[in-house]
């Protein structure tokens, strides 16, 4: 196995570079020759009589690779532009001819001939080189009369031109082609008169140029023009599917809990359910299996938040549900403030927004009240001043607010006998809270702060976590591990600190239960309290007197304690801060999430089942069906890409250091370790039939393995050399020898790995390739998907279903999309699904095409959503493309 290039393939790659830099500034030079010289001819065509610069006796360039043109193409033509780097030529087809119409084509260039400039066409504006013999666009297309002249020879007569004058028939082709260039739109007109970073939308615009009758559209991204040739079938634009797709998607599990940095986010309805959130959803998880366990369960979603959700409180009755989110921006620019909403459990609805514009940051801790039975909401937002209010449920008014403190608020509580007192807790202090409702008036009630005196005993750093006893009695949980115990007492004046108050909070009782900070208390049912540590990660439960009773220790790769509540009969549910969730008693054992930002998505190919990776390391394959952890390694480096052998038997997995790994997904043993560069890999591929493996790294080259039938043998077979970026994803055709690519710069470009890895200069002769994936972003079935003032980054991943009738995207602004394939119509409609709290890092279908999977990045969730038919009903059933492009006879892979 080669790891690596040779020693002198550096110099030589950059003089290569070099020589085709200067190649395009010649080619560009040689257009604006052209240029010229079509505007002469042009003046002097414009005082001659009409005449056919049609050669009849010389039939079109063939080659057996090309695709033919598909029957019923129209046998006339409206003048239509042909994109071609920052030009445009056009062509004018009028004449109905017997044979199969299509693209006229003249002859062919001559072999090392001046007739087209050779050159890979780059979406920055280079030149594409037509090839010998090859059906090239500009340059070599014929101009036929209008209809009026009855004498017009057709198509493919013989010739009834004398061998002398075919040498200036040729060229007068050639500077009729280059001055309807001109006649189009002449020199910098052709480009609107205008820079492309000023076009309209500004320099972050998605700006299309599109031929409905034509052979290309361009779009602008970045004002870099991309020119995408239209398939050969596709008579005009205007024939493609439009309108959203009629299948929907409906969210069938979340996988992962945010636990790394909220608090108090765990707690078990009155049903039995556990609610939790991540990112912008609340989940209400209906044991039967596990969050990380057995599957066999269910979920169900609260959608109503815009972005991510960071704390909860649930309503005595057990029914309903308060959720406060933070501040974001929507996809515009515009902020979307914090809020507070509460719900019904059971029904999903919205009962009462609560605070819209009354929050700054966001809703850092929530609580009911419990003595009257949940008349009241205290909220702290997380401004610097953290502002504690209180609100009357029913009626959505403020009752009371005040500044609380500079310092972190970490929680909140009513007392549990007396709705007048409030609670809060954070750094280094825990603060006691009176308030009068004012007669119920919004606005008129008052708030008195009483602050805990430690006395004798140390003041910890931070006090995360408090629970109230049914005696009036409170247990602190605190950084230095220790468990207070605070009642009241009466003031003593003479005691620094304590003011002349009638009674003031002070600590009776200390407990040390843990080695470091103590991140979560939990009351039981029968009197017991739960403690759960953090740097020790041990689960205690105290009796009376705080005995300790009993406790188990949660493995490292787990995390620490985060949260704890108790579910239905002894079971218990744990949430740590490496976003797992545990369920079972103290004695069971669990599975974990992912905690970090997810980049890697792969599907397995013929299982419902798919793996992730990440920054956190690990690597993950989840059962799709069990809703269930299959196994998970650590990585010891960030995964950012993996893809599945076609076998099912190995995954290969790219990391951030130019390593790639392949294992056995049985086994999980390494059966591979090549590195390659030493710059991050983005994109892992196995061709169709898995004979190849393409590995797109940001070092600009895409790597090519020989692979073997089982997988887990990989020797080099060379390298795909030619982009001026970094790699960003790629795609193989369904034949298994050729490769789209898209780079960071916004090229695509086109190679023949079968032939030696070479590039294909011509993209004008890949229109018609048909590929086994899509989840290029940059291509004419998907260039509809981008909307208007794109800078290029908007869309982090796409990808088409295996029947190739829709197409999945995930954007930058935390939402997936879905679209009709193909999507070739600007500013194409879709299906809009929200749901994740961070940008959305990438989508694949399952092999079936039954689900959809999504992964957030910073919110480290994992979104599988149903896909159901027309009418709501399952998945559609595989069947072939509605591409219309793609006929037997246009086909290179049929």
């Amino acid at each position: 196995m080669d790891g690596a290039g040779g020693p002198g393939e550096g110099p030589a790659q950059e003089a290569l570079q070099s020589l085709s830099r200067r190649l395009q500034v010649q080619e560009k030079e040689m257009e604006l020759v052209k240029a010229a010289l079509a505007e002469a001819l042009r003046l002097l065509r414009l005082q001659a009589p009409p005449t056919s610069l049609q050669d009849p006796g010389t039939p079109g360039p063939t080659r057996d690779s090309s695709p033919a043109a598909p029957p019923g193409l129209p046998p006339a033509r409206s003048p239509s532009s042909v994109s071609r780097g920052t030009q445009t030529e056009t062509e004018v087809e009028t004449e109905s001819s017997p044979g199969p119409p299509g693209l006229i084509n003249g002859p062919a260039a001559p072999h090392g001939g001046g007739e087209e400039p050779g050159g890979t066409q780059s979406e920055g504006g280079g030149s594409s080189s037509s090839g010998t013999g090859s059906p090239g666009p500009p340059g070599l297309l014929r101009l036929v009369q209008p209809p009026q002249r009855t004498d017009t020879p057709r198509r493919n007569s013989s010739s009834s031109s004398s061998p002398s004058e075919r040498p200036r028939q040729k060229l007068s082709r050639k500077a009729a082609s280059s001055a309807n260039l001109l006649l189009r739109s002449g020199s910098t007109e052709s480009r609107g008169g205008k820079d492309p970073l000023s076009s309209p939308g500004g320099p972050g615009s998605r700006r299309g140029n599109y031929n409905l009758e034509g052979i290309s559209v361009k779009m602008f991204l970045r004002g870099r023009p991309i020119t995408m040739y239209i398939p050969s079938g596709i008579r005009s634009l205007e024939e493609l599917p439009s309108g959203p797709p009629p299948e929907t998607l409906s969210l069938d599990w979340v996988y992962g809990y945010r636990g790394r940095d909220s608090r108090s986010n765990l707690f078990v309805l009155r049903s039995g359910e556990v609610v939790y959130f991540i990112a912008c959803v609340v989940v209400l998880y209906r044991p039967g299996g596990g969050p990380g366990g057995p599957g066999g369960g269910g979920q169900r979603h609260y959608r109503g938040h815009t972005d991510c959700v960071r704390c909860l409180a649930v309503h005595p009755d057990g029914v309903r549900v308060a959720s406060g989110q933070t501040a974001g921006v929507d996809k515009d620019g515009k902020p979307l403030q914090p809020v507070v909403h509460v719900w019904d459990s059971e029904t999903l609805l919205k009962l009462q927004e609560i605070g819209l514009g009354a929050f700054e940051r966001g809703v850092g801790a929530l609580a009911f009240s419990v003595a009257d039975l949940g008349a009241f909401l205290c909220v702290v937002d997380d401004s610097n001043e953290h502002m504690l209010s209180v609100w009357d449920c029913s009626r959505g008014t403020k009752l009371a607010e005040i500044k609380s403190t500079n310092d972190s608020v970490l929680a909140v509580g009513f007392n549990p006998r007396d709705s007048s007192c409030i609670v809060t807790s954070g750094k280094s202090h825990v603060h006691f809270w009176n308030w009068s409702g004012g007669a119920g008036v919004p606005g008129n009630g008052t708030l008195t702060r009483k602050q805990g005196v430690f006395g004798k005993y140390k003041k910890p750093k931070f006090i995360p976590c408090f629970v109230l006893l049914p005696d009036g009695d409170i247990l602190t949980g605190d950084s230095e591990g220790n468990i207070l115990t605070w009642g009241r007492s009466l003031s003593d004046s003479r005691t620094p600190g304590r003011g002349g108050a009638k009674e003031t909070y002070g600590i009776v009782a200390q407990a040390h239960a843990h080695e470091g900070s103590i991140f979560a208390l939990c009351l039981r049912r029968d009197g017991t309290v739960l403690s759960g540590g953090g740097r020790d990660r041990r689960l205690v439960q105290w009796g009376p007197g705080l005995v300790a009773l009993q406790e188990a220790e949660i493995p490292e790769h787990f995390g620490a304690v985060r949260a704890i509540a108790e579910g239905l009969g002894s079971e218990l549910l744990v949430g740590t801060t490496k976003n797992a969730l545990l369920r079972g008693d103290l004695d069971q054992g669990f599975s974990p999430g992912h905690t970090d930002e997810l980049w890697g998505l792969c599907t397995h190919p013929f299982q419902n089942r798919f793996l992730t990776c990440g920054h956190d390391r690990q690597l993950c394959l989840w059962d799709g069906e069990g809703h269930a952890l299959a196994w998970s390694i650590d990585l010891k480096e960030t995964g950012l890409c993996a893809d599945f052998h076609p076998s099912g038997a190995v995954v290969a997995v790219g990391l951030n250091t130019g390593r790639w790994l392949v294992l056995d997904t049985e086994t999980r043993e390494i059966v591979s370790d090549i590195t390659d560069g030493n710059e991050q890999l983005s994109v892992v591929r196995y061709s169709p039939d898995g004979l190849y493996l393409a590995i797109g790294s940001h070092d600009n080259m895409i790597y090519i393995y020989s692979v073997s039938s089982d997988g887990a043998k990989s020797s080099r077979f060379g390298r795909c050399v030619g982009h001026s970026s970094f790699i960003t994803h790629l795609d193989w055709s369904k034949d298994g020898n050729f490769i789209m690519s898209n780079s960071g710069d916004y090229e695509i470009l086109y190679w023949d790995v079968a032939g030696g890895c070479k590039l294909l200069r011509n993209r004008y002769e890949s229109r018609d390739r048909e590929w086994a994936t899509y989840t290029c972003v940059l291509g004419f079935h998907v260039y509809g998907v981008w909307p208007d003032g794109s800078d290029g980054t908007d869309i982090n991943s796409l990808c088409r279903s295996h029947n190739e009738r829709v197409v999945a995207v995930a954007d930058d602004f935390c939402k997936v999309h879905l679209f009709q394939y193909p999507c070739a119509r600007a500013k194409a409609p879709s299906l809009v699904y929200g749901g994740h709290g961070s940008h959305v890092t990438s989508v694949r279908f399952t092999h079936d095409d039954s689900h959809l999977v999504s992964l957030g990045g910073k919110d480290a969730s994992i979104f599988q959503w149903r896909v159901l038919g027309p009418g709501g009903a399952g998945p559609a059933p595989a069947t072939p493309s509605r591409t219309p492009s793609l006929s037997p006879a246009s086909s290179l892979d049929v």
